[in-house]
């Protein structure tokens, strides 16, 4: 699936993404979605077990998977 289209098949949800092919280095082009839930606990244990996976939020809210700093203007 493209990024745009797994944003439409799962809007706001944390995603794990397998194959990823990117655009750059920030940007994916297409990849395979390997899990999608509300939370991202079960695809960061996939990482940690070793399994090749990206994860990422499909929303537009920012979200903080390792915790948030507040900004200061």
């Amino acid at each position: 699936m493209t990024w745009e289209e797994i944003k439409t098949a799962y809007p706001n949800k944390w995603v794990g993404l397998s194959q990823v092919e990117w655009k750059d280095e920030a940007n994916v082009k297409s990849a395979i979605v390997s899990y999608a839930g509300d939370s991202s606990k079960e695809p960061f244990l996939k990482q940690v077990a070793g399994e090749d996976m990206y994860t990422t939020y499909t929303g537009t809210d920012e979200m903080c998977p390792l915790g948030c700093l507040t900004v200061m203007p």
